[in-house]
């Protein structure tokens, strides 16, 4: 086998291993606490590490370095998505119990859109390199988007989705359980919560659109970029309860974001112009432009308690 049939392999071990321990502790549905949280971001995390030392080994440290730096933009890019689940369960009056349910099945949604788009894309870009100038304006724009507008208000009843599927399905009133489907008096009823996985899976196709197009600046080889993806995909569900409880200290958060987008779509215009940057490079910017986000926030919400105790 060659050093990357190997690491395929691997991989492969790693993830259903995790995946298999994580459905087994999590096969009630109950309320995820800030420590169960914390302990499998950890484990999630320690994996991705891991995984990217035998790539060092295996593979060189270029690739090493391919993997890290798209692992961290798609951690960082998905923290942005985390936030739009979070108004998605609480425009639904999703209960906390049931939120890991919910989270659990968009993420197994996720990785199978992620196969199809990366795949895709990658062909796409190796044979219409045109195709980087596309993607970089995508990028720049997402970033402007992300850091000048307003937040968008949820509003359900304008998803197609939604409203194709209240009009055909047979639909409870009110969410009465963790179960999506269930057979009443010989018909099939679903619940609202199904409308929920539904919305969250949409929302996770346009963040694909912006997430997956952005590692193509790092690299075009599909092994770190599935790879990479589904690392940070598959920590998705305990980094949001992580960080739900903590939204709020996270106020500058999106600008970092936006402005990693930014570098990124940057990046992919000035490939097209001859020019790389250094994957060291990307990391260095990836890495700084979060923790000054999230420096900035904290320092922030620190004033404004202050602020409000004294006033």
């Amino acid at each position: 086998m060659s050093p990357t049939e190997i690491m395929w392999a691997f991989f492969w071990i790693l993830i259903l291993l995790m995946f298999s321990a994580d459905l087994f502790l999590n096969r009630k549905s109950h309320i995820i606490g800030f420590r169960e949280a914390a302990g499998f971001s950890l484990a999630w995390f320690t994996m991705a590490m891991i995984f990217n030392l035998a790539i060092w080994h295996m593979l060189g440290t270029d690739k090493a370095l391919e993997f890290l730096a798209g692992y961290l933009l798609e951690q960082s890019l998905s923290v942005d998505n985390l936030f739009v689940f979070i108004m998605i369960f609480s425009v639904f009056g999703v209960r906390q119990e049931y939120q890991s349910r919910v989270l659990k099945w968009g993420i197994i949604g996720a990785i199978v859109l992620r196969f199809i788009f990366i795949f895709v894309g990658s062909a796409l870009l190796r044979e219409f390199q045109w195709l980087f100038y596309v993607f970089g304006v995508l990028l720049i724009y997402t970033a402007w988007k992300m850091a000048f507008t307003g937040d968008d208000e949820m509003h359900p009843e304008n998803n197609p989705l939604i409203r194709l599927a209240r009009r055909i399905l047979p639909m409870t009133k009110r969410i009465q359980g963790d179960w999506f489907y269930k057979r009443r008096m010989g018909v099939l009823m679903f619940s609202p919560l199904f409308l929920v996985l539904l919305v969250v899976e949409s929302s996770d196709v346009i963040f694909a659109l912006d997430s997956i197009p952005a590692i193509f600046a790092i690299t075009l080889d599909p092994f770190i970029v599935l790879t990479s993806n589904i690392f940070a995909v598959m920590g998705l569900r305990s980094l949001y309860f992580l960080l739900s409880n903590l939204v709020g200290m996270f106020g500058y958060l999106k600008y970092g974001i936006a402005f990693i987008l930014a570098f990124v779509g940057v990046k992919m215009l000035l490939i097209m112009s001859g020019i790389h940057i250094p994957t060291v490079i990307s990391l260095a910017v990836i890495l700084l432009s979060l923790a000054l986000a999230v420096i900035v926030s904290i320092v922030t919400s620190k004033k404004q308690l202050a602020a409000h105790k004294h006033g």
